[in-house]
């Protein structure tokens, strides 16, 4: 070896890739007419993750209140909470917590309280596919009826997102009471986000909760909302 070949600098480290960061949205809707029709409108949603190459957190919060001629036709709240735990690149465990007050169902309450396994179908930079199994508990009071049980719970969740930073997704969750399945609920979720700048989107999105055994009286099993609203992504 010579002088030139032992003095040879040794080459740079590679680059320490960034921590993961939180990522937060949160989005505002407001719709008022007056005239013929005498009607206001108000959203509001927010949530919040972050993903690590062993854990992911996800929590939100979500609302609306209406009126229609003075009356209330639409008052609710729900959050969420979930947290994974990655055995493998795709295969994972998780803890979900779901909480709901909706005054128009009659639902004074329902927390859901969910462990189960997920796995990712697609695990890409742009584009994922996940599905989900597990036990649960469902405590909820609905028009004065207190009722605890046992559920299963399958989920499936989709997502993509484009080049210029716009996204679509879909969410499907069964929650069948265990030994009594005809008592059951079915929470589905589609929506896009459309940019209108770096931070600001136009955001519209379905839920649809579909509750197969309700009390007796006016309500339906089906309540569909379709909201549309200014996204801001922090």
């Amino acid at each position: 070896m010579n002088r030139s070949q032992a003095q040879d600098p040794l080459p740079p480290p590679p680059p320490v890739p960034p921590p993961p960061k939180w990522e937060a949205s949160l989005a505002l809707g407001f719709t008022l007419t007056k005239g013929n029709s005498d009607t206001v409108l108000g959203t509001i949603n927010g949530q919040a993750q972050k993903k690590t190459p062993k854990h992911e957190i996800a929590f939100g919060a979500d609302g609306a209140y209406g009126e229609n001629d003075s009356e209330r036709n639409t008052a609710f709240i729900h959050g969420f909470f979930q947290y994974n735990y990655l055995f493998t690149d795709r295969f994972y465990g998780y803890a979900r917590v779901d909480a709901l007050h909706d005054d128009i169902s009659d639902v004074y309450y329902r927390v859901t309280l969910s462990p189960g396994v997920g796995y990712y179908f697609i695990k890409e930079k742009r584009t994922t596919l996940a599905g989900e199994i597990g036990p649960g508990l469902v405590t909820e009071n609905q028009s004065g009826d207190y009722n605890t049980y046992a559920t299963l719970r399958i989920a499936e969740r989709f997502e993509h997102k484009f080049k210029n930073e716009a996204r679509i997704w879909q969410s499907i969750e069964f929650l069948p009471e265990l030994g009594h399945f005809h008592n059951y609920i079915i929470n589905a979720e589609i929506g896009v986000d459309a940019p209108l700048s770096k931070k600001l989107f136009l955001t519209a999105y379905i839920q649809d909760t579909y509750d197969n055994e309700i009390p007796q009286g006016p309500r339906r099993n089906n309540d569909l909302k379709l909201v549309s609203g200014l996204k801001y992504k922090f």
